[in-house]
């Protein structure tokens, strides 16, 4: 079943009189439970490409299918609803709150989702638990390694149940064995049924996945079964 496709996708950024395309005829199709890598060099495209999959904006031309949904013409509150239920997103740089507790971080997307707070308490600590952090519930993430911080990063794009984990960079700031163990998680969860999309310039990360697309200068130069 395909879950994610683009076509024809253009994307131009405009600065004053100066016209910058980034993006250029991408066409890619995604089916569910895939564990996809897209990779490149700074300034390939990578970053526009998963703010587009993520509906975080929109192409300058062509179409962008999320589970048959054109998101491309979709207003703003009709697309950020469908960000919140298909898409959990894992940062390079974590973007938790740090005044919040751990299990507040995780149980945030239930409340822009509107989950009664009984629900929301206890799917954030079933998470968190499956995340190893049961008892770092009460933690705020000052109090938590780099590790750690990207696991509630995990469980919070978890939160909703969504259909893809768009990950951008999610080892980039732990060491290896953090790096590592983070991977093993995101393994796992693609072993369990999750779509994952992982968007990274390091090859060691994107050889986890079981495919890879790579892209230069906005387009995507090669798509293989890794």
């Amino acid at each position: 079943m395909t879950l994610l496709k683009l076509e024809n996708v253009y994307k131009t950024y405009h600065m004053g009189k100066v016209s910058v395309p980034v993006l250029k005829n991408i066409n890619l199709e995604i089916k569910k439970g895939e564990y996809v890598s897209i990779m490149g060099p700074s300034g390939s495209g990578k970053s526009t490409m998963m703010n587009l999959i993520g509906a975080l904006d929109r192409p300058s031309k062509g179409r962008i299918l999320l589970n048959g949904t054109d998101i491309s013409k979709l207003s703003d509150d009709r697309l950020a609803t469908l960000r919140q239920k298909m898409v959990g997103f894992v940062f390079q740089q974590f973007n938790l709150i740090p005044r919040l507790t751990t299990l507040e971080n995780v149980e945030l997307p239930m409340w822009f989702a509107g989950l009664p707070k009984r629900a929301r308490a206890k799917r954030a600590r079933d998470l968190l638990i499956q995340v190893g952090l049961g008892d770092r519930l009460t933690h705020k993430s000052t109090e938590l390694s780099g590790g750690q911080m990207q696991r509630v990063a995990i469980a919070r794009a978890l939160a909703n149940k969504p259909e893809i984990i768009l990950a951008d960079e999610p080892t980039g700031n732990l060491d290896s064995k953090s790096g590592a163990e983070i991977a093993r998680m995101l393994d796992r969860l693609n072993d369990e049924g999750k779509t994952i999309i992982i968007v990274t310039h390091d090859p060691t990360l994107a050889k986890i996945a079981r495919r890879i697309i790579s892209l230069k200068d906005g387009e995507i130069v090669d798509d293989r079964i890794s």
